[in-house]
């Protein structure tokens, strides 16, 4: 078992394509493989593992089969920390044997785990070897699939492979300030359930002020749901807050309107180049 930290920022396809002109530009930077990565997500016909916050899946990629299962885990400091268990097989067909030394043995019947959707895309990698840190960048472009139903793939993520975490928010904050982005909460894999329709979530009630967290969820959701993200400014008041302490008065003043209005993430992106930015500072902020 392993621990995985990561930042994932979902884009445009035109600002990806800046994004990875700016990251291979840098002298930290060292262009590494570009593979077609073929990955196939499993759960019970009842969603078991879904709603156990865990996702199943094997992934093909160069003539080898990985299978890998990961918890949720936990959003802390605008990154995501999850459990990780991983095993090379044979073929691309489920090794249900394996998960017996995993926790979900424990928790549903492994013999009816089926196929539930696919992600299927082109990864390019690109290292970053700081001094206090090594960072693995990938950049992710293709599609979610699920039966005839399908949603465009485009996200950069920032993967600790070794050093100092806070690395993790430097360079993300860095790309943030170069093209628009969006800090995204929500998984490959939800994505993925909520297209198969066993991940149906909804947006919360605006009730009390929201924690910063809850916050960057709640537009995670709406970016995922394709709904307009609708609060009021009472529920705004800690995030407004931090936004100010971390010097991002003005971003604020600009994205507060069409939070309270009533508007759609992609639209917000569109208008507000910096908002990416700005979710990373009070994530990491908080």
């Amino acid at each position: 078992m392993a621990t995985e930290l990561e930042i994932k920022l979902t884009l445009s396809e035109e600002a990806q394509a800046e994004a990875l002109a700016w990251l291979l530009a840098q002298p930290e930077a060292s262009e590494g493989p570009r593979k077609v990565l073929v990955n196939r997500y499993y759960d019970t016909p009842s969603a078991a593992l879904n709603r156990a916050r865990a996702a199943l899946r094997v992934r093909e990629a160069g003539g080898r089969y990985i299978q890998t299962l990961k918890t949720q885990g936990e959003f802390v400091d605008g990154a995501h920390r999850r459990e990780e268990w991983e095993w090379e097989i044979q073929s691309a067909d489920l090794d249900v044997s394996l998960l017996e030394q995993t926790p979900l043995n424990d928790q549903l019947d492994l013999s009816e785990l089926k196929l539930a959707f696919e992600t299927n895309f082109t990864r390019q990698i690109v290292m970053l070897n700081t001094a206090d840190a090594v960072i693995e960048v990938a950049v992710d472009s293709g599609e979610v699939a699920s039966g005839h139903e399908a949603r465009p793939l485009r996200e950069v993520e920032f993967e600790l492979k070794s050093g100092n975490p806070e690395s993790l928010m430097v360079w993300a904050s860095s790309l943030a300030r170069e093209v628009p982005v969006f800090l995204n909460l929500v998984s490959k894999a939800e994505q993925g359930y909520h297209l198969a329709g066993i991940h149906q979530p909804t947006l919360g009630p605006n009730a009390g002020a929201l924690p910063v967290t809850e916050f960057l969820h709640q537009l995670s959701l709406a970016w995922l749901l394709s709904e307009p993200v609708v609060l009021s400014e009472e529920s705004l008041i800690k995030v407004r807050k931090l936004a100010n302490e971390a010097g991002f008065q003005q971003v604020w003043d600009q994205l507060m309107p069409e939070l309270v209005r009533g508007c759609h993430v992609a639209d917000m992106v569109q208008n507000i180049p910096r908002m990416g930015e700005l979710q990373l500072a009070i994530a990491s902020a908080s």
